[in-house]
């Protein structure tokens, strides 16, 4: 009888389950499943973010980022229906009486290289319903289409238009958002992460657009199965290669050239894709003598083979170096390496995995001859992981997976140059750290209109030995001298060596993400979000934008994680069937933990960062409106932003009032105010143009108010801390683009970019200096303009 009772149990438990797990009902039996993988037809690239559905129901799937898609409904006759931006919608009746693998090419409306539309690349009905929010995706041809510096076609500056993203500054790669510090960012190059996004000190990325497929920023609802950063994700896919014909692009500029080659290989089983790009501005400085030096390249790399019908394997790379020569007596490198060994199983009509080995490196040198030394530095991690995603019913998708990521942290080691060197030999305590973390994420349809996106992330971070480690009275590396109203720096008691695998301290978080998407009618929603973010890495930098020299360090004893709570609110309209769409969202955040430094803090060649800093908390809130005009010959968006971005520092066990008396104070990167207009104007088959509008709030810094004079010597006295601002910043950048041949039959296609950056010619300030005249004694003032007006012009090809 226990043995019958036994028995019995297992079914009500499955079926209890299954009904928790996206209601599957008791009728399985007659539903059916519809999967397979969505490529481009003409060079057999998947298409990540395809829409497929069952037309007349609320059924539907979007690819993958492999173009994997699976979807499940009742037995009968349906009409299924494949719709991508930018590509011919395809729709075919099926009778569904059995489960089926459809693979699908689907084809551009055009081939031509100036088709191009600025609209979201999911179809506007899956916006609507789909919970995914402060999210920001660009088509690589609309990023193509925008005016830029020196006429390069750049990710990061375009990204840098939407709304809740703003600059560094003037020429600068790196971006903030939401309020968000530099470091807060988590940027991926085919899920390898890149830890210096920028070329030539900002001027460029080091994304090249010929061998981007698609990007996507994350700014809040941040899924659970990335981690690491508390305020965005940035995930960048290369192209995996044209899989039916050999192709070449590139392009020729004033600055820098590149050249990108793809086609099939492995008869016609995989592909591969080879894109290079080189500056070569140092040969026109030498030829006008010019002594100093600046250089760069990068290489993409790109390969792909179907081991069978449900494997596949991926393998892809990024080289990227930049080179600085100054006067023959300073030179410095820096730059990015990455790997990745992916492969993609397909279990069966619902079960889709990847797992994914990856190395990743960022390393910078600087050789001073003056001084007879050279200074490298070098952040390095390798990372295993593997994702998984079930598609248990139309009303509930669930992701999951695991991951482990190994640090190693050389801060810095300086070498001697030749026996003259009057430089001793230094190599700071290097460091290393294990972070892994677990992971599960539900995609729920609660109703027809209401679907609910939630999950939860487990980390854990161990800050492992093979160092030693300072200890200080009171565990206390800081303290306030309350007669100079200063804090200090204190020596160290005592060390404690740590065995290499052995633990120093040890962090766990659980970082729950949740989102609502309720569909008011058929073009209008409103959607709802919260994410709880760890990040257990810090950059050390006490300037406002990334420079080659931050140096990267792990939590420990007496640096924490830095914790984020965000939650945002958002409406989503679409207007004259679809022509026009408004995206507007208001959020809150909060970061615990915040690093940062006290006056006059020292950061390179320290072996004791912790007595350069106190831990703070931040907040930024602000309201995001993005309006799109997505169809027709005139297409482009208004951006704006509203925002506040702050943060404060208390004394804490050190004492004293913390940094600006412990109260609230501007962030480098806050921004009240942020405008831009971007607009795409076709006016006939050879002609296009391109404007960007731009409109920011000055960046806060600190002015000095006062001076006094101290043994004939003046000394500034400053305000607190960002209490002042730059200038504003606007600039007008317009494009034009010429296609002289227009015949379809012929392989090569050609156009001429021609672009006019800051048009206008305004001064904007990068900074402003103070110091003293050296003939009048008198103090002054001085701006720092980094670009005034800039024509370029680029010739594009394609064969």
């Amino acid at each position: 009888m226990k043995q019958k009772t036994g028995r019995l149990r297992l079914p009500w438990l499955w079926t209890g389950l299954c009904l928790l797990l996206g209601g599957l009902s008791i009728q399985a039996q007659q539903n059916f499943t519809i999967s397979g993988n969505v490529t481009d037809k003409i060079n057999g690239e998947t298409l990540f973010g395809t829409s497929i559905f069952l037309e007349g129901t609320t059924i539907g799937a979007i690819t993958n980022e492999y173009g994997f898609y699976s979807l499940t409904a009742p037995a009968g006759d349906y009409t299924l229906v494949f719709s991508h931006m930018g590509y011919k919608e395809i729709s075919m009746p099926i009778q569904l009486n059995q489960n089926l693998k459809m693979d699908m090419e689907i084809e551009e409306f055009s081939t031509q290289l100036d088709e191009v539309e600025v609209t979201a690349e999911e179809p506007e009905r899956a916006i609507l319903r789909k919970p995914e929010m402060s999210v920001s995706k660009l088509n690589i041809k609309t990023v193509k289409q925008m005016p830029v510096v020196l006429g390069e076609v750049d990710v990061i500056k375009s990204l840098q238009i939407l709304p809740g993203v703003t600059s560094n500054g003037e020429g600068s790669s790196g971006f903030h958002v939401r309020g968000g510090a530099v470091d807060q960012n988590l940027v991926l190059l085919d899920e390898a992460i890149i830890y210096n996004t920028s070329h030539m000190l900002g001027f460029f990325s080091v994304f090249n657009a010929d061998a981007v497929k698609d990007l996507k920023l994350y700014k809040g609802g941040i899924p659970a199965k990335f981690g690491g950063r508390v305020s965005s994700v940035l995930d960048v896919r290369q192209k995996d290669g044209n899989s039916k014909n050999f192709a070449l692009t590139g392009g020729i500029g004033a600055i820098s050239s590149r050249l990108a080659a793809e086609g099939p290989m492995f008869n016609d089983r995989g592909s591969f894709l080879v894109a290079g790009r080189g500056s070569y501005a140092h040969l026109f400085l030498k030829l006008a003598g010019e002594q100093n030096s600046v250089s760069f390249y990068d290489l993409n790399l790109k390969t792909n083979y179907n081991l069978s019908k449900n494997d596949k394997l991926f393998l892809s790379g990024y080289f990227g170096r930049d080179v600085f020569e100054f006067g023959g007596s300073f030179s410095s490198s820096y730059g990015n390496a990455s790997g990745n060994l992916r492969w993609n199983h397909i279990f069966n009509d619902r079960l889709f995995s990847n797992l994914s080995l990856i190395y990743s490196k960022y390393d910078y040198e600087l050789s001073i001859d003056d001084f007879s030394f050279d200074w490298i530095s070098s952040i390095k991690n390798y990372n295993a992981k593997y994702d998984l995603k079930y598609y248990f019913s139309d009303a509930f998708k669930l992701d999951f997976g695991v991951s482990t990521l190994k640090y190693e942290f050389d801060p810095g080691q300086i070498k001697p140059k030749g026996p003259d060197s009057a430089i001793n030999e230094l190599q700071l305590e290097q460091k290393a750290a294990l972070e892994s973390a677990a992971y599960v994420n539900a995609e729920h349809k609660l109703t027809d209109r209401l679907t609910a996106q939630y999950g939860v992330r487990f980390s854990h971070f161990n800050r492992m030995g093979g160092q030693k480690l300072s200890l200080y009275a009171n565990d206390q590396p800081l303290v306030y001298n309350n007669t100079l109203r200063i804090y200090q720096r204190t020596d160290p008691i005592d060390e404690i060596s740590f065995d290499k695998g052995e633990s120093i301290k040890t962090f766990s978080n659980l970082e729950p993400r949740a989102s609502l998407a309720y569909q008011l009618n058929d073009y209008s929603s409103v959607k709802l979000g919260y994410s709880r973010a760890a990040q257990y890495i810090h950059l050390l930098s006490n300037t406002s934008s990334v420079t080659p020299l931050d140096v990267w360090t792990p939590s420990g004893k007496y640096i924490k994680p830095q914790l984020s709570d965000q939650y945002a609110l958002g409406y989503f309209r679409n207007f004259k069937d679809k022509t026009y769409s408004l995206e507007a969202e208001v959020y809150y955040k909060t970061v615990d933990n915040r690093i940062d430094y006290i006056d006059g803090s020292d950061l390179i060649g320290n072996n004791t960062i912790e007595t350069e800093i106190l831990n703070g908390e931040s907040r930024a809130y602000g309201l995001e409106l993005l309006m799109r005009k997505n169809e027709g010959d005139l297409t482009g968006w208004i951006s704006y932003t509203l925002s506040k971005s702050e943060q404060r520092t208390f004394g804490g066990k050190a004492g004293g009032p913390g940094i600006n008396n412990g109260d609230w104070y501007n962030t480098p990167f806050d921004r009240t105010h942020d405008i831009s207009v971007t607009g795409a104007y076709r006016f006939n088959d050879k002609w296009s143009f391109g404007a960007n509008a731009i409109y920011q709030t000055g960046r806060p810094v600190t002015y000095p108010n006062g001076q006094y004079i101290y043994e004939g010597i003046s000394i500034a006295n400053y305000s607190q801390r960002n209490a002042d601002r730059l200038p504003d910043y606007y600039r007008l950048d317009v494009s034009a683009t010429y296609k002289p041949n227009k015949r379809p039959d012929k392989r090569w296609k050609g156009e001429w970019v021609f672009g006019i950056y800051n048009v206008f010619n305004r001064k904007n300030a990068a900074s402003i200096s103070f110091g003293q005249n050296v003939e009048t004694g008198a103090n002054e003032a001085t701006r720092t303009a980094i670009f005034g007006i800039v024509p370029s012009v680029t010739y594009n090809f394609k064969f």
